[in-house]
């Protein structure tokens, strides 16, 4: 197994986490706009600019148009910029209070380092907004600010592999889900219009590829790493993990 493949349930739970966090939610009702889709729209998207909804649409990749468009357009008194500088903090306040007392914080933080500046932002427009912004000056902050970072790119990648295994982001949410939702109350959550077509053998084979893709698009990133700083990355993601989900 890769060292991307080892380390992307935890990435992508601990990024997730902090989407539903207290930090986010927070931001989400500075906003002034109620629920959950207006502030995550704006503040995850909010590196890319004050652009057109269709454009965060392109990036998120895996939700529909009309949802983003809601969201986005619902929050437009909240600047793109000022959107990102506040999920910003709100990440890196969440990684805070959830790694205060995770001693090996710095070097975790190193090590995403290393992965994070070795990555090639082609294609993934969000990894590449994300990674532009400031840099806690914090461990716990910075490693939080890291794996959502690296979520981000690999969710761009996979929407890659997703479209060239000649799937559509609402089938491959029914196929996957989330780690917390089915595939069908994810993609009800995202906005998807009912009724859902049926998931074959033949398209979970299709998402199985768009996986490889994605694996083989991202092993460049961790690539930079040798088998001894590779096996430290899993060991100490791992523990982070144990540390954001074991008190709750």
């Amino acid at each position: 197994m890769s060292v991307a493949s080892a380390v992307k349930d935890q990435i992508q739970q601990i990024g997730g986490g902090f989407f539903f966090s207290r930090e986010a939610r927070a931001f989400a009702e500075s906003t002034g706009v109620p629920g959950f889709l207006p502030g995550y729209t704006r503040g995850r998207g909010g590196v890319l600019g004050d652009v057109d909804a269709d454009v965060v649409t392109a990036a998120f990749g895996f939700f529909p148009a009309d949802s983003i468009r809601a969201g986005w357009e619902a929050t437009a008194s909240t600047p793109a910029a000022m959107g990102a500088e506040g999920y910003l903090k709100a990440c890196q306040d969440f990684g805070r209070r959830k790694l205060a007392s995770f001693e090996d914080a710095g070097r975790l933080a190193e090590l995403l380092g290393l992965v994070v500046a070795a990555a090639n932002p082609a294609g993934v427009p969000l990894f590449a907004g994300w990674r532009a912004l400031p840099q806690a000056d914090d461990a716990p902050g910075l490693v939080l600010q890291l794996i959502h970072v690296l979520r981000e790119l690999r969710g761009g990648l996979h929407l890659v592999g997703v479209l060239g295994s000649g799937l559509t982001p609402l089938q491959a949410v029914l196929i996957a889900g989330s780690p917390l939702s089915a595939g069908p109350d994810q993609a009800r959550s995202y906005g998807w219009p009912e009724p859902f077509e049926e998931i074959t053998a033949e398209l979970k084979g299709r998402w199985m590829q768009a996986e490889s893709i994605t694996e083989d698009l991202i092993a460049p990133a961790f690539a930079v790493l040798d088998d001894k700083q590779s096996d430290e990355l899993i060991g100490l993601l791992t523990a982070c993990h144990a540390a954001v989900f074991g008190g709750r």
